[in-house]
């Protein structure tokens, strides 16, 4: 899952910004709204995590924006301000959900999980396709109740799949979801992933589609 943390204390940026990739998240970071703004227009995140004040502007002028133009990305609100009308404000506006400072990380990483589960219609946390499950708060896939062991991208790349089960995912889309803007990407990077995850979860599982991309398949 891609995130963006929008954040002006660059402490607090950094630790949201390391934290959430140790808990599997792929997290891009900025401090300002013209950032965001910019960083928003040109990619496409799971969910946001948004502070209200930021040095040239206001994180709900930010969201009102995001909801003008029918931009849809769930928002977690992360901020100091939390009187009630605050938090009204802010959910009235658009946002998902609202968290104040100080926080926990773990608390975090959990409501955005489940900001990103109801976006994509579900109500379980675990998913699950053709005899595999995945639950994305464990960081652990099990195929007919045995785990099997994948790195952090094949993770990624399977959880992507599993999150929209029938859908075409292009190869692109599929890097959107494993690295960050500062990150080289290299060229057979997806397909030396969709590699690894057939020979370990079963070749049936994930269908290539010609000029396209990939998609969820029944396991052969």
């Amino acid at each position: 899952m891609r995130l963006l943390v929008v954040e002006d204390d660059e402490i607090l940026k950094d630790g949201l910004q390391v934290g959430l990739t140790l808990k599997g998240f792929v997290v891009d970071a900025v401090m300002t709204y013209a950032e965001a703004e910019a960083v928003l227009r040109a990619a496409s995140y799971d969910a946001v995590v948004l502070d209200l004040i930021l040095p040239d502007g206001s994180g709900i002028d930010l969201l009102k924006e995001l909801r003008a133009r029918r931009d849809h990305v769930p928002v977690l609100l992360l901020t100091a301000r939390d009187s009630v009308q605050e938090r009204i404000a802010g959910l009235d506006t658009g946002a998902d959900d609202y968290l104040g400072k100080p926080f926990d990380l773990n608390e975090v990483a959990a409501r955005l999980r489940a900001l990103v589960r109801r976006a994509a219609g579900r109500s379980t946390a675990v998913v699950e396709w053709a005899g595999i499950s995945l639950d994305p708060a464990r960081f652990t896939v099990e195929k007919d109740g045995s785990e099997i062991r994948l790195s952090r991208r094949e993770f990624s790349v399977l959880h992507a799949l599993m999150n929209r089960p029938g859908a075409v995912l292009s190869k692109s889309q599929i890097e959107e979801k494993l690295y960050g803007w500062q990150e080289d990407v290299e060229s057979n990077t997806v397909e030396v992933h969709i590699h690894h995850l057939r020979t370990k979860l079963g070749t049936g599982l994930i269908e290539t589609v010609r000029g396209l991309g990939y998609r969820m398949g029944e396991r052969s």
